[in-house]
């Protein structure tokens, strides 16, 4: 009953809300100090002593957010067991809010909040309360915390922070498909009622896509949507809370939903053939023209690679591939010329570079047009029938001497007419004119070889209906040396034939020289005089520059005849020819069989080395016999009239004695001295 009594008397009201709702909540005992319980016994008048239980009356207060009345919110009452109801109690609170927000009425012990409070900013406030004896300020019981809570009310509608949306799906995706997923937030409090409970709806952007009423991802809700008839779309998205239900707050916010490519339209040329135009003139890799192949898709889907079908006349030209117009380019490969060929026909194929397998089936990604290209004639400046021309003059020419001539033609429909000039860049270039209406070249003065070698001249062809159109051409004259000087035998005036000697065989090769300019490549040429034939020996030209001295008889005595004289002409080519006539002395001599030299009736510089006292006795005496031969013959001859020797050539045939041993050849040292 005590126990049933106290509870009774010591309780808290708490007001939630405006409806004014009271709770009543037991006390909590604790026990009282003994300073405590002497103060309670003198306020009372009672000198025994009791055990008093302590009792704050309170639990969790709470407050409505948003309180708008014109009175403030009561929040609730705090009582004590010692409070007997004769304003001997004082109640004080301190903490959070204590005084411009929160008030306590210090006799009853009631709370009320002064302003009205938003759970967003501030969900719960703590404070501190204390009952006090109203006279003399001394704690009654020791100071305690409680919190306060603002209560939510739902005055927060769902919000999208990061809105607009943007987001993009494939085009031709199927049904379904994940397209991006929103989150709206809500400030109110999620564990209170369902103030923070967001159900999310389309409002705009059926039937072609849906969103998860609960977690907001967005599909596609129809099949096969073409970027290349829609490609963009806008969705209305609404968020609201309380579950969707009547009554609650709503926001909504916009979604911009791109539909990507794919690959799925192949390219296609707008016309079925282009007609393009050149002048002949075009270099080679200049474009002629453009032409393109529309592809509905974009990006690299859009990419078109262009290729000149093979055949036809395609190969006079290119095509690349222009990759920021997705143009073909046709580019010139190979020079024109109107005269020859006036236009060129060929096919053109463009196709995708990338493709999708999942749309092959939709048909083939190329498509191919003609391209018919026209060569435009254009004036052109004269041609001459050789890139450069070379001519040959010898010096001392007369004035006047046509050297060369060059000749220019006008390949174009007009066929006009050319005139020719010289472009003088030196002095020397007065040495030469050239006929303006033939294009011969002649001298306009000697030349001499020692002062210039050579010329080069400039000639100009001018189209005489069109006086800018020229061209011009580089001729290269060389000045040529006169011969002057004969060639002459390289080689001793003399030379052996042995005893024994057959028919053709040869017994000494010659050569020529000769002081003309210049030394290479000279010919020379050889041969016996006609007039004169001789039957023992005869001249045979090898054709490498040198002859042979060859025997046309054999049988050679040298006791009835010891020397012949043979004639050798020798001529060269140079312009004009010169030629010149050496007389070859040819001594009989013994010889082994093997061809090597014994004795001579000549000097003893052909003796082999070696040779006994008694044969050099009798070289010796030989020797002296000739010159008493001699001396007789002079004697006669003096006291004999001046005559011929010879009464005929027939005479001097028959001093001719054949030979025709052949010699040893190059190799044949023995035959001679090498000393």
């Amino acid at each position: 009953a005590p126990l049933q009594s106290r509870t009774k008397a010591g309780v808290m009201s708490v007001r939630e809300g405006k409806g004014g709702k009271t709770a009543r909540t037991p006390l909590r005992e604790t026990s009282l100090t003994p300073l405590e319980s002497r103060k309670r016994l003198r306020r009372h008048g009672r000198p025994r002593i009791h055990r008093i239980k302590r009792g704050w009356v309170w639990n969790q207060f709470f407050v409505l957010e948003e309180y708008m009345g014109s009175e403030p919110q009561y929040v609730g009452k705090l009582h004590t067991d010692m409070d007997l109801g004769d304003n001997a109690v004082k109640y004080t609170l301190s903490g959070e809010g204590a005084g411009p927000i929160f008030t306590i009425d210090q006799i009853t012990g009631d709370i009320h909040a002064l302003v009205g409070l938003d759970r967003e900013e501030k969900s719960f406030y703590t404070l501190r309360a204390q009952a006090v004896d109203m006279h003399t300020g001394v704690p009654l019981e020791p100071e305690s915390e409680f919190i306060i809570k603002v209560q939510d009310i739902n005055d927060n509608e769902p919000r999208f922070p990061d809105g607009p949306y943007s987001a993009s799906v494939p085009e031709m995706s199927p049904t379904g498909t994940y397209v991006t997923q929103v989150t709206a937030t809500d400030a109110d409090d999620p564990t209170y009622g369902n103030s923070a409970r967001i159900v999310y709806s389309i409002l705009h952007g059926q039937p072609y896509f849906s969103v998860d009423p609960k977690t907001g991802v967005i599909r596609t809700a129809l099949a096969n949507m073409d970027r290349e008839v829609k490609g963009e779309y806008q969705v209305l998205l609404q968020a609201k809370d309380m579950g969707g239900q009547l009554g609650g707050l709503a926001s909504t916010t916009t979604i911009n939903i791109t539909l990507s490519d794919v690959n799925d339209n192949p390219p296609r040329f707008a016309k079925s053939i282009f007609h393009l135009r050149v002048p002949e003139s075009a270099l080679v890799g200049s474009a002629v023209g453009r032409i393109r192949a529309h592809d509905l898709d974009a990006g690299s889907n859009a990419e078109v690679d262009y290729a000149i079908v093979p055949g036809d006349e395609g190969n006079m030209f290119d095509i690349i591939s222009d990759g920021q117009t997705q143009e073909g380019v046709v580019v010139l490969k190979k020079p024109l010329d109107y005269e020859t060929k006036k236009s060129y026909t060929f096919k053109v194929e463009a196709s995708n570079i990338q493709l999708d397998p999942r749309f092959l089936h939709l048909g083939p990604f190329k498509d191919s047009a003609t391209v018919k290209v026209n060569v435009l004639d254009m004036d052109e400046p004269p041609v001459f029938t050789k890139p450069s021309y070379s001519m040959d003059v010898y010096e001392d020419t007369p004035p006047g001497t046509i050297i060369g001539s060059v000749t220019a033609h006008d390949l174009d429909a007009s066929s006009s007419a050319v005139r020719y000039s010289l472009e003088w860049h030196t002095e020397s270039d007065s040495c030469f004119d050239v006929d303006t209406i033939e294009g011969t070249i002649s001298t306009n003065e000697y030349l001499d070889r020692e002062t210039a070698v050579q010329h080069n001249i400039t000639v100009v062809a001018t189209k005489v209906n069109n006086p800018l159109m020229s061209t011009k051409v580089s001729v290269t004259v060389s000045v040529l040396d006169v011969n002057e000087f004969p060639p002459e035998l390289a080689v001793p005036s003399d030379t052996f034939v042995c005893e024994n000697s057959r028919v053709g065989q040869v017994i000494q090769t010659v050569s020529a020289v000769d002081m003309d300019l210049p030394p290479v490549g000279q010919r020379f040429f050889f041969k016996s005089p006609k007039e004169l034939r001789n039957r023992n020996f005869t001249v045979r030209d090898f054709g490498n520059n040198t002859a042979g001295i060859v025997t046309r008889r054999s049988g050679f005595q040298r006791r009835l005849q010891d020397a012949y004289v043979l004639p050798v002409v020798v001529e060269d080519s140079g312009y004009p020819a010169q030629s010149s006539t050496a007389t070859l002395t040819i001594r009989v001599c013994s010889c082994e069989a093997g061809g090597s030299l014994l004795t001579c009736s000549a000097e003893a510089v052909f003796l082999p080395v070696g040779l006994s006292t008694g044969a050099l006795m009798a070289i010796l005496l030989c020797v002296a016999l000739l010159i008493v031969m001699a001396a007789l013959y002079m004697g006669q001859r003096r006291n004999k009239e001046k005559e011929t020797l010879m009464t005929s050539k027939e005479d001097i045939r028959d001093n001719v004695i054949h030979y025709d041993d052949e010699g040893g050849g190059e190799a044949d040292t023995r035959a001679f001295d090498m000393g």
